[in-house]
């Protein structure tokens, strides 16, 4: 069978296994492209026009195109993404699902880990068609993304009223990331939380946990300043499989709570993934959509998101981002 991308992006993750530092960083790097890759690369003449191919990742590709290797079942960690050239496919076939996404929810810029300001990445997000941001920087408990603390946030929020005065038919909302703990605590004072039109919780510590943690998401969900529960299963690419827990109790009370479960669209979060999602569909809970973008050309990866809602059966009236930007703030406030 001729591989897929996904094919290629586990076939290059396990050649990483049998190589050390350079050639080893090389072919993860890759292995992380593929998946971003536009179209398939068996259609492709020359694989090094692929990003993260150089000559020598090529013939080995070409190698693997030419004799597919069994695959097998993929490791736990690697399982369950979707490339971008199937999520176009999968696009073509629900097209309703583009023209139909207002804005992305979850947006970092300079002010925490991104690399751009907050006014090229509003400007990019417009140039994509959406009509509004979320712009999720990161708050103190996580000083490796540079989190703000609240003098800094209430400095960032000065920045992004003085932009929407300029703006014309677009929105940059005052929204934040905030760092959420095992016990479902934020880390930021709530009177402050109070002046934000949207507030992301995550968990970003004790990530690679094998015990149920369905008691971690409950309190988090119940913490009432928070809207989103932001890439919650809490996976990456190759790196952690995400923490384990009763999905259907935790999408159950999202959707008494009123919380929204996020559609993390960055290509290696990819979270929720789709059959954890088809779990928040059943629930009835509502779907929150965000690329995570650190720099403007991430904000492109919506393509992943929406053909995962789309496979997972979501309903479009329970997507945040179908709503305009001053429905999805009354929303948030309940």
């Amino acid at each position: 069978m001729t591989p897929s991308n996904v094919d290629l992006a586990e076939l290059l993750s396990r050649e990483a296994e049998a190589h050390e530092e350079r050639r080893q960083r090389a072919l993860r790097r890759a292995a992380r492209s593929a998946l971003i890759w536009p179209e398939e690369a068996t259609r492709l003449p020359d694989l090094t026009a692929l990003r993260g191919v150089g000559p020598w990742i090529a013939g080995i590709l070409e190698g693997w195109i030419e004799e597919p290797p069994e695959i097998g079942e993929l490791p736990p960690e690697r399982a369950s993404f979707l490339s971008l050239a199937e999520a176009r496919r999968v696009l073509d076939a629900h097209p309703s699902w583009r023209a139909a996404i207002r804005g992305d929810l979850q947006v970092h810029t300079t002010w925490s880990d991104g690399r751009a300001d907050l006014g090229e990445m509003v400007a990019t997000a417009r140039a994509l068609g959406h009509s509004y941001v979320g712009v999720t920087d990161h708050s103190k408990g996580l000083p490796i993304a540079r989190g703000m603390d609240e003098e800094t946030l209430l400095r960032e929020l000065e920045e992004i009223d003085e932009l929407n005065s300029k703006l014309d038919g677009f929105r940059a909302l005052r929204s934040l990331e905030m760092n959420i703990s095992p016990d479902g605590e934020g880390d930021m004072d709530p009177e402050v939380l109070g002046r934000l039109d949207l507030v992301l919780g995550a968990f970003h510590s004790k990530l690679r946990l094998r015990e149920d943690q369905t008691d971690r998401y409950l309190a988090a969900i119940r913490n009432p300043t928070v809207h989103v529960l932001a890439h919650p299963r809490g996976r990456r690419y190759g790196v952690r499989t995400g923490l384990v827990a009763d999905w259907e109790r935790v999408a159950e009370e999202a959707a008494v709570t009123g919380t929204a479960l996020e559609l993390d669209c960055f290509p290696d979060r990819q979270d929720l993934d789709v059959e954890t999602l088809t779990v928040a569909v059943e629930a009835d809970a509502w779907i929150s959509i965000g690329t995570d973008a650190h720099r403007p050309e991430d904000l492109r990866s919506f393509e992943l998101g929406l053909a995962s809602l789309a496979l997972a059966g979501v309903r479009p009236e329970r997507v945040l981002n179908l709503l305009p930007a001053d429905e999805v703030v009354a929303w948030a406030r309940g």
